[in-house]
């Protein structure tokens, strides 16, 4: 699983006009899911983005988590985190896991993040046209992938 976390103010995803998830202070997650991916990763994934120190504290260093500040999710389905871009200028999505894994794997995966914040996550529709809408806030962007835990 690949993801890209953004430090938001505030974020919200509309699909058609219509908002279907909506976050104040917290983390926007876009999240990649390839056919390698496991429930396993999805739970470790979990776990580190609801302990990832990135919120200032009382003194201004990046030092609190989302529990800290009362941060909330909200986790959209990227399948274009997997795009191949070596060849060429048309990128190929080629490792992106098709609907019936990715599907499954990505509810999976916002359960373990609700399981692990012990908040409701917000989120966008699965393989749905989406209009997301963010502050970026500091800016702070981590990018984490499940096959290179660094």
């Amino acid at each position: 699983m690949r993801v890209v976390i953004q430090r938001v103010s505030r974020a919200e995803v509309r699909i058609a006009g219509d908002v279907v998830g909506r976050i104040q202070q917290g983390f926007c997650v876009l999240v990649g899911i390839e056919d390698a991916d496991t429930a396993e990763d999805a739970d470790w994934l979990a776990a580190k983005i609801a302990k990832l120190r990135v919120f200032n504290d009382s003194v201004g260093k990046m030092n609190a988590d989302l529990a800290e500040v009362e941060g909330r999710l909200l986790v959209v389905s990227q399948f274009t985190l997997h795009a191949k871009t070596k060849k060429g200028t048309r990128p190929s999505f080629i490792r992106a896991a098709k609907p019936d894994h990715a599907v499954p794997l990505y509810e999976h995966f916002v359960q373990a993040c609700e399981r692990e914040t012990g908040t409701s996550v917000a989120t966008g529709e699965f393989g749905a046209a989406m209009e997301v809408d963010l502050v970026n806030d500091g800016p702070v962007t981590i990018w984490i992938d499940t096959k290179d835990k660094e």
